[in-house]
């Protein structure tokens, strides 16, 4: 498997919406209403505060990740991230290989330690991802997302120096 990464642009966001559309509607992974709109969750995954970009595997979209300071100014060495890797292909290491390539780029653009702020502690898979690449949790904020099946889940902290 050799995925290829590349910078997001915006002749891709058919194909990212394609990807996103399925991952929001579902919930219980991430923040975003289930009904959020292409353009609203377009402008946010394209937004010019992050660096976004796209892993093509046999010439198909199946994953995205943005880079992005976590803080402003004084804190703008930490840098957060986003991923969503196509639903068709999970389990496949595509999520793994994006965590790596993103260490590696987050390094190379200048940050420090890359923080998620808000894993949802039921994303068994995400919280084993994070873990399995040396991220350590430094905070938990109870009752923090809204889950369609679980009710109110916990959200973890997560750091790791680069």
């Amino acid at each position: 498997m050799t995925l290829i990464f590349r910078k997001a642009t915006p002749n891709d966001v058919t194909e990212l919406w394609a990807l996103i559309e399925p991952i929001i509607r579902q919930g219980g992974t991430y923040v975003f209403s289930p009904d959020s709109s292409r353009e609203k969750m377009m402008s946010y995954w394209l937004q010019d505060d992050k660096h976004t970009y796209v892993a093509e595997w046999e010439g198909e979209i199946v994953g995205t990740l943005y880079l992005k300071a976590n803080q402003p100014d004084l804190g703008d060495h930490i840098c957060n991230a986003g991923f969503m890797v196509s639903s068709q292909y999970g389990g496949k290491g595509f999520g793994k290989a994006m965590g790596k390539f993103a260490l590696v780029e987050a390094k190379n653009l200048g940050f420090q330690a890359m923080q998620f702020n808000f894993v949802v502690e039921s994303n068994v898979h995400a919280v084993r991802l994070w873990r399995n690449l040396g991220f350590q949790e430094i905070g938990k904020i109870p009752e923090a997302y809204r889950h369609p099946e679980l009710g109110l889940v916990s959200a973890l902290i997560l750091y790791r120096k680069l």
